[in-house]
Protein backbone atom coordinates (compact mmCIF):
# COMPACT_ATOMS: atom_id res chain seq x y z
CA UNK A 1 0.00 0.00 0.00
CA UNK A 2 1.33 3.13 -1.18
CA UNK A 3 1.80 5.88 1.75
CA UNK A 4 -0.44 9.15 1.36
CA UNK A 5 0.31 12.07 -1.15
CA UNK A 6 -0.65 15.37 0.74
CA UNK A 7 0.38 17.25 -1.84
CA UNK A 8 -2.15 15.75 -4.42
CA UNK A 9 -5.26 17.57 -2.50
CA UNK A 10 -3.67 20.82 -2.10
CA UNK A 11 -3.04 20.72 -5.80
CA UNK A 12 -6.39 19.77 -6.22
CA UNK A 13 -7.39 23.02 -3.99
CA UNK A 14 -5.39 25.17 -6.13
CA UNK A 15 -6.92 23.85 -8.68
CA UNK A 16 -10.32 24.47 -7.35
CA UNK A 17 -9.85 27.76 -6.31
CA UNK A 18 -8.82 29.00 -9.92
CA UNK A 19 -11.78 27.51 -11.48
CA UNK A 20 -14.04 29.31 -9.04
CA UNK A 21 -12.74 32.47 -9.01
CA UNK A 22 -12.79 32.05 -12.90
CA UNK A 23 -16.52 31.24 -12.48
CA UNK A 24 -16.62 33.76 -10.85
CA UNK A 25 -15.22 36.30 -12.85
CA UNK A 26 -17.44 34.86 -16.12
CA UNK A 27 -20.67 35.39 -13.81
CA UNK A 28 -19.99 39.01 -12.94
CA UNK A 29 -19.54 39.92 -16.89
CA UNK A 30 -22.75 41.89 -17.56
CA UNK A 31 -24.77 40.88 -20.32
CA UNK A 32 -26.37 42.68 -23.06
CA UNK A 33 -29.36 44.69 -21.97
CA UNK A 34 -32.20 44.28 -24.59
CA UNK A 35 -32.52 47.24 -26.78
CA UNK A 36 -36.62 46.58 -27.44
CA UNK A 37 -38.93 43.81 -26.56
CA UNK A 38 -38.73 40.64 -28.16
CA UNK A 39 -41.41 41.36 -30.93
CA UNK A 40 -41.60 37.74 -32.07
CA UNK A 41 -43.31 36.55 -29.31
CA UNK A 42 -47.32 35.74 -29.43
CA UNK A 43 -48.36 38.23 -26.86
CA UNK A 44 -45.86 41.43 -28.13
CA UNK A 45 -47.56 40.74 -31.77
CA UNK A 46 -51.09 40.44 -30.24
CA UNK A 47 -50.36 44.22 -28.79
CA UNK A 48 -48.73 45.46 -31.95
CA UNK A 49 -51.97 44.37 -33.88
CA UNK A 50 -54.38 46.16 -31.66
CA UNK A 51 -52.40 48.92 -31.20
CA UNK A 52 -52.20 49.18 -35.11
CA UNK A 53 -56.45 48.94 -35.49
CA UNK A 54 -56.56 51.12 -32.84
CA UNK A 55 -54.26 53.95 -34.65
CA UNK A 56 -56.33 52.75 -38.23
CA UNK A 57 -59.56 53.50 -36.02
CA UNK A 58 -58.19 57.17 -34.89
CA UNK A 59 -56.64 57.97 -38.19
CA UNK A 60 -60.33 57.53 -40.12
CA UNK A 61 -62.40 59.10 -37.55
CA UNK A 62 -60.20 62.35 -37.69
CA UNK A 63 -60.39 62.25 -41.74
CA UNK A 64 -64.42 61.41 -41.97
CA UNK A 65 -65.91 61.81 -38.87
CA UNK A 66 -68.01 60.14 -36.89
CA UNK A 67 -71.36 60.90 -39.17
CA UNK A 68 -69.53 60.15 -42.08
CA UNK A 69 -67.74 57.10 -40.95
CA UNK A 70 -66.58 54.48 -43.60
CA UNK A 71 -66.08 50.69 -42.98
CA UNK A 72 -64.59 49.89 -46.11
CA UNK A 73 -61.73 52.77 -45.85
CA UNK A 74 -61.53 51.65 -41.91
CA UNK A 75 -60.40 48.23 -43.31
CA UNK A 76 -57.97 49.53 -46.51
CA UNK A 77 -56.17 51.99 -43.66
CA UNK A 78 -55.99 48.96 -40.66
CA UNK A 79 -54.34 46.91 -43.96
CA UNK A 80 -51.88 49.50 -44.75
CA UNK A 81 -50.88 49.78 -41.04
CA UNK A 82 -50.95 45.77 -40.21
CA UNK A 83 -48.28 45.71 -43.22
CA UNK A 84 -45.95 48.01 -42.08
CA UNK A 85 -46.52 46.85 -37.90
CA UNK A 86 -45.63 42.89 -39.19
CA UNK A 87 -42.79 43.52 -41.56
CA UNK A 88 -41.11 45.82 -39.23
CA UNK A 89 -41.95 43.54 -36.26
CA UNK A 90 -40.45 40.86 -38.15
CA UNK A 91 -37.11 43.04 -38.95
CA UNK A 92 -36.48 44.35 -35.75
CA UNK A 93 -36.94 40.83 -34.12
CA UNK A 94 -34.06 39.58 -36.19
CA UNK A 95 -31.81 42.63 -35.25
CA UNK A 96 -32.61 42.56 -31.56
CA UNK A 97 -29.19 41.02 -30.79
CA UNK A 98 -27.24 43.59 -32.89
CA UNK A 99 -29.63 46.49 -31.37
CA UNK A 100 -28.27 45.07 -28.14
CA UNK A 101 -24.51 45.55 -28.74
CA UNK A 102 -24.98 49.30 -29.96
CA UNK A 103 -25.09 52.59 -28.15
CA UNK A 104 -28.90 53.31 -27.36
CA UNK A 105 -28.68 56.17 -29.74
CA UNK A 106 -27.36 54.01 -32.32
CA UNK A 107 -29.72 51.68 -31.86
CA UNK A 108 -32.58 53.70 -31.95
CA UNK A 109 -31.48 54.94 -35.33
CA UNK A 110 -31.13 51.85 -36.85
CA UNK A 111 -34.37 50.98 -35.46
CA UNK A 112 -36.50 53.60 -37.09
CA UNK A 113 -34.39 53.86 -40.17
CA UNK A 114 -35.73 49.98 -40.46
CA UNK A 115 -39.03 50.61 -39.83
CA UNK A 116 -39.03 53.84 -41.86
CA UNK A 117 -37.61 51.92 -44.84
CA UNK A 118 -40.56 49.74 -44.29
CA UNK A 119 -43.35 52.21 -44.07
CA UNK A 120 -41.73 53.81 -47.48
CA UNK A 121 -41.88 50.92 -49.26
CA UNK A 122 -45.63 50.00 -48.27
CA UNK A 123 -46.91 53.56 -49.25
CA UNK A 124 -45.34 53.80 -52.02
CA UNK A 125 -46.84 50.08 -52.98
CA UNK A 126 -50.31 51.65 -52.10
CA UNK A 127 -49.92 54.95 -53.68
CA UNK A 128 -48.56 53.10 -56.99
CA UNK A 129 -51.36 50.35 -57.24
CA UNK A 130 -54.37 53.21 -56.56
CA UNK A 131 -52.53 55.43 -59.03
CA UNK A 132 -52.28 52.22 -61.30
CA UNK A 133 -55.97 51.45 -60.79
CA UNK A 134 -57.38 54.77 -61.44
CA UNK A 135 -55.18 55.36 -64.59
CA UNK A 136 -54.49 58.81 -62.46
CA UNK A 137 -50.99 60.46 -61.71
CA UNK A 138 -48.81 59.17 -58.62
CA UNK A 139 -50.00 61.69 -56.55
CA UNK A 140 -46.35 62.94 -54.48
CA UNK A 141 -47.89 65.40 -52.22
CA UNK A 142 -50.60 62.39 -50.92
CA UNK A 143 -47.46 59.92 -50.59
CA UNK A 144 -44.84 62.86 -48.44
CA UNK A 145 -48.01 63.24 -46.40
CA UNK A 146 -49.01 59.63 -44.72
CA UNK A 147 -45.04 58.73 -45.04
CA UNK A 148 -44.68 61.61 -42.53
CA UNK A 149 -47.62 60.96 -40.87
CA UNK A 150 -46.48 56.76 -40.30
CA UNK A 151 -43.24 57.95 -39.41
CA UNK A 152 -44.51 60.19 -36.72
CA UNK A 153 -46.68 57.14 -35.54
CA UNK A 154 -43.37 54.87 -35.71
CA UNK A 155 -41.25 56.89 -33.84
CA UNK A 156 -44.02 57.02 -30.72
CA UNK A 157 -44.22 53.49 -30.88
CA UNK A 158 -40.72 53.02 -31.04
CA UNK A 159 -39.97 55.01 -27.88
CA UNK A 160 -43.00 53.54 -26.20
CA UNK A 161 -41.30 50.45 -26.58
CA UNK A 162 -37.48 51.28 -25.83
CA UNK A 163 -39.00 53.32 -22.64
CA UNK A 164 -41.11 49.86 -21.65
CA UNK A 165 -37.86 47.56 -22.25
CA UNK A 166 -35.74 49.87 -20.22
CA UNK A 167 -38.01 49.92 -17.53
CA UNK A 168 -38.05 46.03 -17.29
CA UNK A 169 -33.94 45.71 -17.68
CA UNK A 170 -33.78 47.55 -14.79
CA UNK A 171 -36.52 45.83 -12.54
CA UNK A 172 -34.65 42.44 -13.83
CA UNK A 173 -31.29 43.93 -12.54
CA UNK A 174 -32.89 45.12 -9.26
CA UNK A 175 -34.39 41.54 -8.91
CA UNK A 176 -30.96 39.77 -9.60
CA UNK A 177 -29.05 41.86 -7.24
CA UNK A 178 -31.42 41.28 -4.43
CA UNK A 179 -31.95 37.49 -5.13
CA UNK A 180 -27.92 37.10 -5.35
CA UNK A 181 -27.50 38.89 -2.17
CA UNK A 182 -30.18 36.75 -0.82
CA UNK A 183 -28.59 33.36 -2.38
CA UNK A 184 -24.58 34.38 -1.25
CA UNK A 185 -25.70 34.47 2.29
CA UNK A 186 -23.83 31.10 2.66
CA UNK A 187 -23.21 30.53 6.51
CA UNK A 188 -19.37 31.17 7.97
CA UNK A 189 -20.29 27.64 10.15
CA UNK A 190 -20.08 25.00 7.56
CA UNK A 191 -16.94 26.42 5.35
CA UNK A 192 -15.09 26.05 8.80
CA UNK A 193 -16.17 22.52 9.60
CA UNK A 194 -15.73 21.18 6.10
CA UNK A 195 -12.35 23.18 6.09
CA UNK A 196 -11.66 21.16 9.09
CA UNK A 197 -12.66 17.74 7.95
CA UNK A 198 -10.48 18.51 4.79
CA UNK A 199 -7.48 19.24 6.88
CA UNK A 200 -8.08 16.11 9.33
CA UNK A 201 -8.78 13.69 5.74
CA UNK A 202 -5.39 14.92 3.59
CA UNK A 203 -3.31 12.62 5.30
CA UNK A 204 -5.77 9.84 6.57
CA UNK A 205 -7.53 9.63 2.67
CA UNK A 206 -6.47 11.54 -0.03
CA UNK A 207 -9.47 10.26 -2.60
CA UNK A 208 -12.24 11.38 0.27
CA UNK A 209 -10.59 14.95 0.73
CA UNK A 210 -10.44 15.16 -3.59
CA UNK A 211 -14.21 14.45 -3.19
CA UNK A 212 -14.89 16.51 -0.44
CA UNK A 213 -13.02 19.69 -2.68
CA UNK A 214 -14.95 18.72 -5.80
CA UNK A 215 -18.38 18.75 -3.41
CA UNK A 216 -16.57 22.32 -1.94
CA UNK A 217 -16.08 23.64 -5.45
CA UNK A 218 -19.65 22.53 -6.68
CA UNK A 219 -21.35 24.28 -3.93
CA UNK A 220 -19.82 27.25 -3.78
CA UNK A 221 -19.60 27.67 -7.63
CA UNK A 222 -23.63 27.31 -7.23
CA UNK A 223 -23.36 30.28 -4.55
CA UNK A 224 -21.21 32.55 -6.94
CA UNK A 225 -23.45 31.93 -10.17
CA UNK A 226 -25.98 34.14 -11.23
CA UNK A 227 -29.12 33.57 -9.65
CA UNK A 228 -31.66 31.84 -12.05
CA UNK A 229 -34.10 29.11 -12.58
CA UNK A 230 -32.34 25.67 -12.56
CA UNK A 231 -33.28 21.96 -13.40
CA UNK A 232 -34.33 19.80 -10.64
CA UNK A 233 -31.91 17.12 -11.10
CA UNK A 234 -29.22 19.59 -11.05
CA UNK A 235 -30.48 21.15 -7.79
CA UNK A 236 -31.02 17.69 -6.25
CA UNK A 237 -27.03 16.66 -7.14
CA UNK A 238 -26.45 19.97 -5.09
CA UNK A 239 -27.96 19.04 -2.34
CA UNK A 240 -26.84 15.36 -1.77
CA UNK A 241 -23.46 16.84 -2.44
CA UNK A 242 -24.23 18.89 0.85
CA UNK A 243 -25.44 16.03 2.87
CA UNK A 244 -22.28 14.29 1.49
CA UNK A 245 -19.92 16.59 3.11
CA UNK A 246 -21.63 16.75 6.20
CA UNK A 247 -21.87 12.92 6.69
CA UNK A 248 -17.82 13.44 6.88
CA UNK A 249 -18.36 14.89 10.23
CA UNK A 250 -21.53 13.28 11.38
CA UNK A 251 -21.25 9.50 9.86
CA UNK A 252 -23.71 7.31 10.32
CA UNK A 253 -25.66 9.53 12.84
CA UNK A 254 -27.21 11.69 9.28
CA UNK A 255 -29.42 9.39 7.45
CA UNK A 256 -30.92 10.58 4.58
CA UNK A 257 -34.12 9.16 2.29
CA UNK A 258 -35.24 10.90 -0.89
CA UNK A 259 -38.25 10.55 -2.40
CA UNK A 260 -38.20 12.03 -5.83
CA UNK A 261 -39.44 10.27 -8.87
CA UNK A 262 -37.32 10.58 -11.89
CA UNK A 263 -39.39 12.42 -14.50
CA UNK A 264 -39.70 15.32 -12.59
CA UNK A 265 -35.84 16.13 -13.31
CA UNK A 266 -36.57 18.95 -15.80
CA UNK A 267 -38.94 20.84 -13.79
CA UNK A 268 -37.19 24.14 -12.86
CA UNK A 269 -36.46 25.85 -9.48
CA UNK A 270 -34.63 28.59 -8.13
CA UNK A 271 -30.83 27.83 -7.69
CA UNK A 272 -30.11 26.66 -3.86
CA UNK A 273 -33.26 26.47 -2.53
CA UNK A 274 -32.83 23.46 -1.04
CA UNK A 275 -29.40 23.47 0.36
CA UNK A 276 -29.85 26.10 3.22
CA UNK A 277 -33.41 24.00 4.00
CA UNK A 278 -30.98 20.77 4.47
CA UNK A 279 -28.39 22.99 6.50
CA UNK A 280 -30.85 23.94 8.99
CA UNK A 281 -32.04 19.89 9.04
CA UNK A 282 -28.31 19.59 10.04
CA UNK A 283 -27.85 22.15 12.39
CA UNK A 284 -30.14 22.47 14.44
CA UNK A 285 -31.36 18.67 14.04
CA UNK A 286 -29.20 15.66 13.18
CA UNK A 287 -26.06 17.09 14.57
CA UNK A 288 -27.89 18.18 17.71
CA UNK A 289 -28.82 14.29 18.88
CA UNK A 290 -26.38 12.36 20.28
CA UNK A 291 -28.33 9.32 18.50
CA UNK A 292 -28.34 11.86 15.24
CA UNK A 293 -31.47 10.75 12.66
CA UNK A 294 -32.97 10.60 8.99
CA UNK A 295 -33.57 13.66 6.90
CA UNK A 296 -36.71 12.78 4.75
CA UNK A 297 -36.76 14.80 1.36
CA UNK A 298 -40.20 14.61 -0.72
CA UNK A 299 -40.58 15.81 -4.13
CA UNK A 300 -43.68 15.57 -6.09
CA UNK A 301 -46.65 16.90 -7.63
CA UNK A 302 -49.40 17.70 -6.22
CA UNK A 303 -52.82 19.97 -7.62
CA UNK A 304 -50.97 21.00 -10.00
CA UNK A 305 -47.87 22.21 -8.14
CA UNK A 306 -44.68 21.03 -6.99
CA UNK A 307 -44.60 20.18 -3.49
CA UNK A 308 -41.20 19.74 -1.93
CA UNK A 309 -41.57 18.50 1.53
CA UNK A 310 -38.28 18.17 3.92
CA UNK A 311 -39.05 16.78 7.35
CA UNK A 312 -35.94 16.26 10.52
CA UNK A 313 -35.90 15.35 14.00
CA UNK A 314 -34.96 18.16 16.74
CA UNK A 315 -34.15 17.89 20.13
CA UNK A 316 -37.29 18.05 22.65
CA UNK A 317 -38.61 21.33 23.51
CA UNK A 318 -35.83 23.28 25.82
CA UNK A 319 -33.25 20.55 25.37
CA UNK A 320 -30.92 22.67 23.49
CA UNK A 321 -31.21 26.44 22.68
CA UNK A 322 -31.89 27.81 19.71
CA UNK A 323 -32.58 24.79 18.20
CA UNK A 324 -35.78 25.80 16.77
CA UNK A 325 -35.42 29.77 16.77
CA UNK A 326 -32.42 29.29 14.70
CA UNK A 327 -34.45 28.27 11.49
CA UNK A 328 -35.62 31.36 11.21
CA UNK A 329 -32.86 33.09 9.84
CA UNK A 330 -32.93 30.41 6.57
CA UNK A 331 -36.59 30.26 6.27
CA UNK A 332 -36.86 34.29 6.33
CA UNK A 333 -34.19 34.11 3.53
CA UNK A 334 -36.18 31.72 1.28
CA UNK A 335 -39.45 33.22 1.32
CA UNK A 336 -37.84 36.65 0.07
CA UNK A 337 -36.25 34.69 -2.89
CA UNK A 338 -39.42 32.62 -3.91
CA UNK A 339 -41.24 35.97 -3.39
CA UNK A 340 -38.62 37.57 -5.86
CA UNK A 341 -39.09 34.46 -7.86
CA UNK A 342 -42.74 34.12 -7.97
CA UNK A 343 -44.68 36.72 -6.71
CA UNK A 344 -47.38 35.26 -4.73
CA UNK A 345 -47.68 32.22 -6.27
CA UNK A 346 -46.30 30.24 -4.06
CA UNK A 347 -46.84 28.65 -0.49
CA UNK A 348 -44.33 28.24 2.27
CA UNK A 349 -44.90 26.17 5.83
CA UNK A 350 -42.42 25.37 8.58
CA UNK A 351 -42.58 24.79 12.09
CA UNK A 352 -42.41 22.10 14.48
CA UNK A 353 -44.47 19.28 14.89
CA UNK A 354 -43.58 17.18 18.32
CA UNK A 355 -40.04 16.02 17.86
CA UNK A 356 -39.79 16.86 14.20
CA UNK A 357 -39.43 20.00 12.18
CA UNK A 358 -41.16 19.91 8.63
CA UNK A 359 -40.56 22.17 5.73
CA UNK A 360 -43.25 22.28 2.78
CA UNK A 361 -43.47 24.30 -0.38
CA UNK A 362 -45.80 24.46 -3.34
CA UNK A 363 -44.22 26.02 -6.15
CA UNK A 364 -45.85 26.40 -10.15
CA UNK A 365 -44.62 24.22 -12.27
CA UNK A 366 -42.15 25.40 -15.02
CA UNK A 367 -40.34 23.07 -17.42
CA UNK A 368 -36.99 24.51 -18.54
CA UNK A 369 -37.13 27.36 -20.74
CA UNK A 370 -40.47 28.04 -19.59
CA UNK A 371 -39.22 30.91 -17.21
CA UNK A 372 -37.16 32.58 -19.67
CA UNK A 373 -40.01 32.82 -22.41
CA UNK A 374 -42.57 34.05 -19.71
CA UNK A 375 -40.35 36.64 -18.83
CA UNK A 376 -39.55 37.63 -22.17
CA UNK A 377 -43.59 37.66 -23.34
CA UNK A 378 -43.64 39.98 -20.08
CA UNK A 379 -41.38 43.00 -21.54
CA UNK A 380 -44.14 44.41 -23.14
Amino acid sequence: MTSPQPARPAGIIAQQIREIAAKGKDSARPEQAPFLPDLCSVSALAALVLMGELLALVLVLAVDGLRAFSWERLGLVSLAVQWVILPSAALLCRLRPRLARLSHRLAGGLSFAAVLAVLLAVMGAQQWWQALLSSAPFDVWRFARDSLLGAICAGVVLRYAYVQQQLYNQQQAELGARIDALQSRIRPHFLFNSMNSLASLIAIDPERAERLVEDLSALFRASLADSRLVPLQQELALARRYLDIESLRLGERLQQHWDVPDELGQLEVPSMLLQPLLENAVLHGVARLRAGGQIAVQINIENGRLLVAIDNPVPAAGEASGSADGNGIATDNIRQRLAAHYGDRFAFAAGRDGDRYRVQLLLPLARAGAGRQAAAEAAL
